[in-house]
């Protein structure tokens, strides 16, 4: 593989742009969101949310009512026009159910499977990172899923480390 003469990976686009989201980026949003409810769903069913028919607008419907949210960061990768990834963030305060000081917390990140595999995801975490850290971030904090090794492997590459581990058990008595 030779490299490409302006300095990106064969296969990579140089067209992405990663970007506030705006209302008019919530129908991929919600899209993307409910992608990322059945990946977690199919890697573990007891734990995850089902997709619904109603997931991909309801998804949609929180991340518009946090696009005012002074505390929330909502990003978008896009490609020619279509937004093939999302991140969405927020600063917290101290937490002490969780121990900690105030943070940046990255509550999802995805990229379409057709555009993985060129850096979108990874740029999408970096500028998530910065706009926490122009914020005032000290540091951020994230959960993954256990089997999401893709993810696991992204965050560990952009200095991430383990730090907490959810350990889940079902109740017989517990109402579904």
């Amino acid at each position: 593989m030779t490299s490409d003469p302006r300095g990106t990976s064969p296969g990579t686009r140089t067209d992405t742009i990663v970007r506030p989201a705006t209302g008019a980026d919530l129908p991929a949003i919600g899209r993307l969101g409910a992608l990322m409810v059945g990946t977690h769903h199919q890697l573990d069913p007891q734990r995850f949310l089902p997709v619904t028919a109603r997931t991909a607008s309801e998804y949609a419907s929180y991340l518009g009512g946090q696009l005012e949210n002074p505390a929330a960061v909502i990003l978008v990768a896009e490609e020619g026009g279509d937004v093939v990834g999302y991140s969405y963030a927020g600063l917290e305060g101290t937490d002490y159910m969780a121990l900690r000081g105030p943070a940046g917390a990255l509550y999802d990140i995805i990229v379409d499977p057709r555009a993985r595999g060129r850096g979108i995801g990874r740029r999408l975490l970096d500028a998530t990172l910065g706009v926490l850290e122009a914020r005032g971030a000290p540091r951020v904090l994230l959960s993954t899923a256990e089997g999401n090794v893709a993810a696991q492997r992204l965050f560990a590459g952009a200095g991430f480390r383990r730090t907490m581990l959810e350990m889940t058990r079902e109740l017989e008595g517990g109402a579904g």
